[in-house]
This record gives C-alpha cells, structure tokens and sequence, in this order.
C-alpha cells in the first residue's frame, strides 16, 4: 500500500510553525514526513528560509512517531560530506531511528552563498557519487581519511554512532542520477511520476526498494483562491529540474516564471477541495511505481485546515487507493 507523507516546506514557514505542523501532520495520521533543505525561497513571496537541520532536530523531539526525512540535502557544497554525515547520525539519534537521510546535486539558488561557483551538471553529480561514499564510510564507524577528486577528509570520525546507520536516498531525474542511485542508494526520490526513472533505477540495482514521489497541492474551500495562491507561491514547480537548478535566485525565478498563467498552475497543481483530483494526482506516481508520495500544502499559514481536511478526508480515500492497487 503507498505511504503518504507530509512535508515541511521551509521556504514557507517559520522554524516554529514548520515544527508545530508535522506535529499535526502526526495527529492526522501521515505515515511520514520530508523536510526542504534551503538557503533562498523560491519567490520571494515564499518569504522564509530556515535552518532545515535544526527544525529536524526540534521536530524529533517533539513527535513521537512519524519518520523524518531531508528532501533533499545537497551535500557537495554548501555543506562538506563529512559534516552531513555528522548531521545525519545526531539525527538518526535523536529521532530513535526515524530518520532518513535524502540527498541531491543541489540548486544554484542554495548553493551559490558559498562563493565556490555552480559547477556543470556532470561535475555535480560526480561530487554527489563521491559524497555519498564518504558519508556510509562515516556512518559505519570508524577513522575516515579520503582523498578524492573532489574532497578531502583527514582522520575524521563519528563518536556517537546509531545502532543502524540512517537509509540515504539520492534525488534523481536522469538516467545518470538513476544509475548512481541504484548501485549507491537505499532509496530512490523524485518529484515526477515518470516511469522510465523507477525502471532505471531497478536495471542498476534499486529493485525492490523504496521509491519516494512528491505532489504539490494547494487545499482551500474556495478553489479560486487557491489557484492564485498556487501561482503566487508555486508557479516555478513546472519549469523542470534543467532550469530550476541553474537559476541563482528568487529574481531569477520570478523571471522565469513571469508568463505562467494561473490557469497553467491549476492544470498541474491540483487547487481547491475535490479529494478525487489528489487521489487522480497520487495515483499517476503509484501506477509509475512509486511505493511513496509525500505532500505539499502551498501555504504556510493554510496548513492547519489542510490536515483537518486530510485527515477527514483525503487520507481515508488515499488509502482507500493504496488497498485498490495491492488488490
């Protein structure tokens, strides 16, 4: 049955909100949670970017039950692979296990504060590669000394340890992020339900593992007022991955997105109350063979009906779907 999950964006929220709403995400009955891992908001009218590490850590101590996740963490550059790894073990602590670890090449947008330039798609993903080694060398305990094409790590170690290492899952959208996935990976994520990736990810060593699908959505009673929130906030989720990771910041997605209409958004982006267009939506990932979705509510300050709503409504009929398909 596909797992439904709920994400704290952070580029919509403050630290404390974000906290106080994967606690209802909780309540209302979500079988996980994805945090956003960002320097920049999107759009400015976004309005926030808090650090993700430290509502994690918040969030662990104040749920009791549902897995937390970074979605994703670009751990290449802004972040040092080894200080990931530390950030991922104190996770995987405090949460008693509940944590998993998802990473990315990463977005100028984010990537850009450190002042070491935006290397080229290919050199990302060889860092990512790189990256990743480090970080399961770390997390299995032990002294570390690595000197790559791309980093260095001297003498380094972990000295508080999980009993079992968090699941590390790399974000992919191409068949060269699939193939590093599948043979480096415990888990797959994207953010389109398109088949061909699930189907790359297996041919290179990712059968039966998880495969984690993300679906933006914008709840309100009034559909139209959703709409113009969607297109406010979330009118760059269509621009493709090519584009959103090169632009340098919110002017630059602004620009890009200056022709969206708001009836473009609402053709993708389901906006409003009709519980069938979430299910239609969710189902287009479970056929692909994604075996989990996680959630977006657009709007910070909209997430408190949303998960009475979800609870409710949206996520009986969910599951309702999940038994349908394993049938």
């Amino acid at each position: 049955m596909v797992q439904i999950g709920y994400t704290m964006m952070t580029e919509q929220a403050g630290p404390r909100e974000l906290v106080d709403h994967v606690v209802g995400a909780e309540h209302a009955g979500f079988d996980f949670s994805v945090t956003s891992d960002h320097y920049f908001p999107w759009l400015e009218s976004q309005g926030h970017a808090s650090y993700a590490w430290s509502v994690l850590g918040a969030a662990a101590q104040a749920t009791e039950r549902i897995p937390l996740m970074t979605y994703v963490t670009c751990p290449t550059t802004r972040y040092h692979p080894a200080v990931v790894a530390q950030k991922a073990a104190t996770m995987q602590l405090l949460s008693q296990g509940r944590f998993r670890l998802g990473l990315g090449s990463g977005e100028n947008l984010n990537e850009h504060v450190v002042g070491g330039g935006w290397p080229a798609a290919h050199v990302r993903l060889e860092m990512l590669e790189e990256a990743v080694e480090i970080i399961r060398s770390l997390c299995e305990g032990g002294n570390v000394n690595h000197h790559g094409v791309h980093f260095d790590v001297e003498n380094a170690r972990l000295w508080d340890l999980p009993d079992s290492p968090p699941p590390i899952g790399v974000a992919v959208s191409g068949d060269r992020s699939c193939e590093l996935a599948g043979h480096l990976a415990d888990l797959l994520i994207a953010t389109e339900p398109k088949q061909a990736l699930i189907s790359a990810f297996d041919r290179h060593g990712g059968a039966g593992k998880p495969k984690i699908g993300q679906l933006p959505i914008c709840y309100d009673t009034d559909r139209d007022a959703a709409i113009t929130r969607a297109h406010d906030q979330f009118r760059w989720f269509g621009s493709g991955w090519p584009v959103n990771s090169e632009l340098p910041g919110p002017a630059g997605f602004a620009g890009a997105t200056q022709f969206v209409r708001p009836e473009d958004v609402a053709r993708s982006i389901p906006c409003g109350d009709d519980v069938d267009a979430v299910v239609k939506a969710v189902s287009l990932y479970v056929d692909a063979g994604f075996t989990e979705v996680a959630l977006i509510q657009i709007g910070g300050d909209h997430q408190e009906p949303y998960l009475d709503w979800a609870q409710r409504n949206l996520l009986p009929a969910l599951r309702a779907l999940g038994k349908a398909e394993d049938t």
